[in-house]
């Protein structure tokens, strides 16, 4: 079943700012991850999700609800943690947990502690005078406030140390084992590739790819770096590599030469390979930030994750 839905969707607000036709679908259970720098659009996605906006064109849906006209049917199953997080200001934490509380009407005490505990969440202080990790903090606590069927995540490691970037990772493993249906928008490879079933890359506000992610962890397609023994095996193995068709020198690299071949043709560059001194044979596995940078390859500066 499609929970979240995300059709054709377009909010133009001029000089190529804001997204253009992007479709996507999360279903019951599922993991999807929405991988991009910020400013390609992902929160701009989120916003039409939870009804902050109207789109321009397309649609919005979750539990078949539509969006904008329709959020106050869904929203107590949707358990949502912006990307800015704006406390108000005159409240502890402790009373901003009350309040959300019998907003959300969460009643199970025993699971808020838990989240508490899990968090390392000292909610005594001010909300004004908080540091971000803090903020962050209290902003997850009560996006799971009310055990919700539904999440919808923008960035949510923000602002964490790398320790409660972990424990977030290993709890959103947790409720995915729950049943849980989790949108996760990030700029942060690890938390994607460690979580999510399908991820979504978005680039100038479009999609431009979408793939499972067990399809990219165990592709067919490989690249292996050879290295061999002396200069003349080396310039005879790429002067006869334009006669074969199962394989492809795509680099070269001092003593080295970089490989592609599919998994059914492996056989034959491992029979010719036996005529040359090899030295070493390594697998180059392709990781998501690999992929992630085909798209955004001149792109220098992603603020740091990326």
């Amino acid at each position: 079943m499609k929970e979240i839905e995300v059709e054709n969707l377009t909010k133009d607000y001029g000089h190529n700012r804001g997204v253009f036709d992007v479709s996507f679908t999360v279903n019951q259970g599922e993991v999807f991850g929405f991988l991009g720098p910020n400013g390609a659009g992902k929160s701009t996605t989120i916003r039409h999700l939870m009804g902050f906006s109207r789109p321009q064109s397309g649609h919005t849906r979750i539990l078949g609800k539509e969006s904008f006209n329709r959020y106050t049917e869904f929203m107590p199953k949707v358990g949502y943690l912006p990307g800015e997080i704006a406390l108000p200001a005159g409240l502890t934490g402790y009373e901003f947990l009350d309040m959300m509380k019998k907003m959300k009407r969460a009643t199970d005490e025993k699971y808020i502690k838990y989240l508490i505990d899990a968090f390392e969440l000292d909610p005594s202080g001010e909300t004004k005078r908080m540091s971000l990790g803090v903020k962050r903090k209290l902003a997850v606590v009560v996006a799971f406030l009310n055990d919700p069927d539904i999440l919808i995540l923008d960035e949510p490691t923000s602002g964490l140390d790398l320790k409660m970037q972990q424990r977030f990772i290993e709890f959103v493993k947790e409720e995915k084992k729950r049943g849980k249906t989790i949108l996760l928008s990030s700029h942060i490879f690890g938390e994607v590739d460690a979580t999510c079933d399908r991820i979504a890359i978005i680039k100038d506000g479009r999609i431009v790819s979408e793939f499972v992610a067990d399809d990219l962890k165990h592709k067919r397609d490989k690249i292996y770096r050879l290295k061999f023994y002396n200069a003349a095996d080396k310039a005879k193995f790429i002067a006869e590599d334009a006669d074969n068709t199962h394989y492809k020198v795509i680099g070269k690299d001092g003593d080295a030469v970089r490989i592609a071949v599919n998994d059914k043709d492996v056989n034959y560059l491992i029979s010719d390979l036996a005529e040359y001194g090899i030295s070493d044979f390594t697998h180059e596995k392709e990781t998501l930030e690999d992929y992630f940078m085909k798209y955004y390859k001149e792109d220098k500066n992603f603020g740091g994750a990326l």
